[in-house]
């Protein structure tokens, strides 16, 4: 699956027309729907993959679909903590934020890697636009307090981590209906002005809830949820990945990422996918073809 692609001249026009002919239902059935794509891991890093994952957008809007970014960037954080001298930490797959690192946050994503993705995208000819949670106030947070597993009943504070209260998407809406893609970084605004890092997966989820999506795409740097034996399990339940969560099969960092993808499912979203970026083209292959690539959570 990971092997190079033949050089597309080598490829006969029958095989051109019958993958274009394929295509073809999947292009009908999601003319004119929502899907939010929330864009991270290897994906983000490989100049490769960035220049892949932005023609595959581009080409999604260009057939009809209305394809929304959220955009991670915690290799990018870490960097860039490094060179002020800090080392990232987390808990329970949160990142713990103090003011220092809530500056850096805020410059990475708001800015670097959220201006890398936007110039990627225009480059190729796509039209996008970059969002922070500020822009139409788009998403209101306030602090997120994570129960403490040594303490029953203890909360942590763990900064400037923030959980959603709201999501005004009239300002996506409005730049969905002139054509442009939406390029959101995860940071959101308090009352009082105060801005909040919160988990890009739990982004995604929210805005694929608010916007009605049709799908929710997670790209990761996995080939999607496995069991305890390393084998992918490729349609399950809601009621089956609650049985994972209990029996410890999904831990870590995929906790936010799963309980996004949860929620989502089970508030209206058709599907949701968590595949491996790292493979070319996978967001195509998953939306436009029959092959099942990575894990597809429904919400029954």
């Amino acid at each position: 699956m990971n092997a190079p692609l033949k050089e597309l001249k080598d490829v006969s026009p029958a095989i051109k027309a019958e993958v274009l002919a394929q295509a073809l239902p999947y292009i009908k059935k999601y003319h004119g729907k929502t899907i939010v794509i929330k864009y991270g891991g290897n994906a983000m890093t490989e100049e490769r993959l960035k220049e892949g994952f932005a023609r595959d957008v581009i080409l999604l809007k260009l057939v009809g679909m209305n394809p929304v970014v959220v955009h991670g960037g915690g290799p990018q954080i870490d960097d860039a903590l490094k060179k002020v001298g800090k080392a990232g930490t987390f808990v329970q797959g949160m990142r713990v934020t103090d003011e220092e690192t809530m500056e850096v946050v805020e410059w990475v994503l708001g800015g670097e890697v959220q201006q890398d993705i936007v110039m990627l995208i225009n480059h190729f000819g796509g039209q996008a636009v970059g969002l922070t949670g500020k822009d139409g106030g788009l998403i209101h947070a306030r602090k997120m307090m994570v129960p403490n597993k040594e303490k029953a009943g203890e909360m942590l504070d763990i900064g400037f981590v923030g959980e959603i209260e709201s999501i005004n998407p009239a300002v996506v809406k409005a730049l969905q209906d002139d054509a442009f893609i939406p390029v959101i970084s995860p940071i959101g605004f308090g009352e009082d002005g105060q801005a909040y890092n919160i988990n890009a997966d739990l982004v995604a989820g929210k805005m694929a809830e608010i916007l009605k999506a049709e799908k929710l795409v997670m790209m990761t740097n996995i080939p999607g949820v496995m069991d305890k034996s390393g084998n992918l399990l490729t349609d399950l339940t809601a009621r089956e990945i609650d049985a994972l969560f209990a029996d410890g099969t999904i831990s870590g960092g995929m906790l936010p990422k799963i309980a996004s993808a949860l929620d989502a499912a089970k508030s209206g979203v058709n599907s949701v996918h968590i595949i491996d970026g790292r493979i070319e083209h996978s967001l195509l292959l998953e939306i436009l073809t029959e092959q099942a690539f990575g894990t597809m959570i429904r919400s029954h």
